[in-house]
């Protein structure tokens, strides 16, 4: 305890294991180094997930990705490729996957409670006989992220049954968030226009989102 009663910080693995407690045995165990039936099913459903990367010192990133329903080609149980589309230009992941190819990715299909999680080693390529193959409305992205496969795994539906992600009544009124454009102009932006701002975001989302 410090001065004040608070307890010190979890700092090492024997510690966190008392807190825990031990997993069952069929949890501690549902890593498989590939791909199977359900796990490319799953893939295939999927419009969205989010991508963990780290850079070389450390500093960890987690970018969303989203497309059409499958848009994560698998190449083979051990492979998938993951398209760059246009964005900010910021490549915050292509940067660290440079630097640190270790990446988690978290799969989420709407209705479904259950995530897909999976780990691999990622690289940056831009064969264009792969790339063609991922094109949406004609546009084939400049790059894609190919991930070879370490250990993936199916995370079970507590954490969304909590958050109640997928349930209609759960959405906010979306006047209880400020627009993205009111954002962009008090946090970078100050003295402009936020309706303007926003007219010209929804009008890119429009024409740049392929």
């Amino acid at each position: 305890m410090d001065d004040q009663g608070t307890p010190p910080p979890v700092s090492d693995s024997a510690a966190l294991r008392q807190r825990m407690g031990e997993p069952v045995a069929h949890v501690a165990t549902k890593e498989m180094p590939c791909l199977d039936e359900y796990c490319r099913h799953f893939i295939s459903l999927s419009p969205f997930l989010c991508l963990g990367t780290m850079d070389a010192d450390g500093k960890a990133d987690v970018s969303p990705r989203g497309d059409p329903p499958g848009f994560v080609t698998v190449v083979d149980d051990r492979t998938v490729l993951i398209p760059d589309r246009p964005g900010n230009r910021r490549a915050d992941s292509m940067y660290n996957i440079l630097a640190n190819p270790s990446v988690g990715l978290l799969f989420l299909v709407p209705g479904v409670e259950e995530t897909l999680r999976l780990n691999g080693r990622a690289t940056i390529v831009e064969d264009p006989a792969l790339l063609q193959g991922m094109a949406v409305r004609g546009k084939a992205p400049k790059l894609a992220i190919r991930v070879d496969i370490e250990e993936v795994f199916f995370h079970c539906a507590k954490a969304l049954k909590r958050s109640r992600l997928w349930d209609p009544d759960s959405r906010i009124e979306r006047a209880d968030f400020p627009r993205y454009g009111e954002i962009i102009r008090d946090q970078r932006r100050p003295g402009e226009d936020a309706d303007e701002i926003e007219a010209d975001l929804q009008e890119r989302y429009k024409t740049d989102i392929y």
